[in-house]
């Protein structure tokens, strides 16, 4: 009797304080928007854009500003997140159907094995759909199919341009119903409706922590001015890009893609400028949406305990360097806003330190205070976060399908285009737009080849074959 007592007692003191650890853990919001510049928060430098919701994170929290996509393309963009892996682990270089490797454990499967609620809202891009990939329910869900457009219909938007981009997309309800009056394709509320799915989950009380993914649509294209924004922000208010061209001097591997026929060759002035005024104001929009989820945890007494974490999946050229899309190794498109804030989060700090999408994945673990699965190839960012360590990366890596390669240091930064067996190297330090190719320059051939090597030297540790088949 006495014994089973003591086994009871015992069991009992083991369940409370296992009640007591999953209270003691961070909730965890992660916002991920599409397409989204690193250069399009007011506080990190931007004198045009308005953005107080984001402006507030980077002042409560620390903002890596060399945080790198390494494949800047939505869907593998987005399985490097899931997966803690480079695209070259987890089986996803580009939009043709891969699926990311079943044996990795995704990063909502452990979050809900370390006693999380996992919930999904907004756009869904990779194979199967979040409940199959590790998330409980989903609210807010944007997909693929389920609306009206014919196969050959040409549907315009703004400035009768035909829509490309999220045909047929519409919302459906956790159990599968399209949502139809939420509209078919993006339409100047999608983000808002994204927002209200995540309001949905935000507002329940539970005994358990959260991990809500957040993925918005914008400021992807169609671009469209949401409700009473079109007046804030017009073409004789922007400025176009320090690195505008007409046309990219070469064919960097991506000239027929859909991206790149967004606007017309060569690029205009106006062209570009009357693109960002609205692509301002779909970013400052998110940053609404951004807000309105920020006070629902602050009406709630839980943004305290929320570790808030707002990047993108890749940025976005709009004319600079004479591209529109982000399919290339440019800074612009390669690199992501990137802000941690949170509960031990040193507030209003900003680190040059490299770190890439994927390194999300170990950073939530370690922050939630769960085990990294061995799967994850991924380094976590706490050391950083905590003053241990000021870099755990010495260089950044980037790719694009079989037709681009980037390796990059603290100052210097080498790309290889191996279908056309060109090389570009930029000074970055005497040269951030990245404008003058010094490849050639006899003075820079020891760095070049240096870089090279280095380059080579990763890709073959990923099983990249590239320079095998080049």
């Amino acid at each position: 009797m006495k014994t089973s007592k003591r086994f009871l007692g015992l069991s009992f003191t083991l369940f409370l304080l296992m009640a007591l650890d999953v209270r003691s853990k961070p909730n965890v919001l992660l916002i991920v928007t599409d397409d989204q510049r690193p250069d399009t928060i007011a506080s990190l430098g931007n004198k045009v854009i308005e953005t107080p919701n984001l402006d507030r994170l980077v002042k409560q929290g620390t903002t890596f500003e060399q945080a790198t996509c390494a494949s800047p393309l939505c869907v593998p963009s987005r399985a490097e997140i899931l997966s803690g892996c480079s695209g070259f682990r987890n089986g996803v270089l580009g939009m043709g159907g891969e699926r990311i490797d079943p044996k990795l454990t995704l990063l909502p499967t452990t979050m809900t094995a370390g006693g999380y609620h996992a919930w999904y809202s907004g756009k869904w891009m990779n194979d199967g759909k979040p409940k199959t990939r590790g998330y409980e329910e989903t609210g807010g869900l944007f997909s693929g199919g389920g609306g009206n457009w014919k196969r050959d219909e040409v549907v315009r938007g703004r400035k009768g341009r035909p829509i490309t981009g999220y045909r047929n997309w519409t919302f459906k309800t956790d159990s599968g119903t399209v949502e139809l009056e939420k509209g078919v394709g993006l339409t100047a509320l999608t983000d808002k409706h994204i927002a209200d799915g995540a309001l949905q989950f935000l507002k329940r009380k539970t005994d358990k922590p959260f991990f809500l993914h957040v993925n918005f649509t914008g400021p992807h294209d169609p671009l469209i001015y949401p409700p009473g924004y079109k007046d804030k922000y017009t073409s004789a208010k922007m400025k176009l890009p320090g690195n505008f061209m007409p046309r990219h001097p070469f064919d960097h591997g991506n000239f027929d893609s859909r991206d790149e026929r967004l606007l017309p060759w060569p690029r205009t002035k106006a062209d570009v400028l009357d693109e960002l005024a609205v692509y301002y104001a779909v970013v400052d929009h998110i940053d609404r949406q951004v807000g309105r989820m920020l006070a629902q945890l602050r009406a709630d007494e839980r943004l305290a305990n929320t570790v808030v974490v707002f990047t993108s999946d890749h940025g976005l050229a709009v004319g600079s360097h004479g591209l529109m899309g982000k399919q290339n190794m440019y800074a612009h498109s390669i690199r992501v806003p990137f802000i941690i804030s949170g509960p031990d989060i040193p507030r209003g700090r900003r680190t040059d330190a490299f770190c890439y999408l994927r390194d999300l994945y170990p950073t939530t673990c370690e922050l939630a205070g769960i085990a990294i699965p061995k799967t994850v190839r991924a380094r976590s960012l706490k050391p950083i976060l905590t003053g241990q360590a000021e870099a755990v990366h010495e260089l950044a890596f980037g790719y694009f399908r079989d037709v681009q390669r980037m390796v990059r240091d603290d100052r210097w930064k080498l790309v290889w285009y191996p279908t056309i067996q060109k090389t570009q190297l930029f000074d970055l330090q005497n040269d951030h737009l990245e404008r003058h190719n010094l490849a050639e320059a006899p003075i820079h051939r020891v760095r070049r080849e240096y870089l090279r090597e280095r380059l080579r030297a990763w890709l073959t540790s990923q099983g990249d074959s590239v320079f095998v088949k080049k």
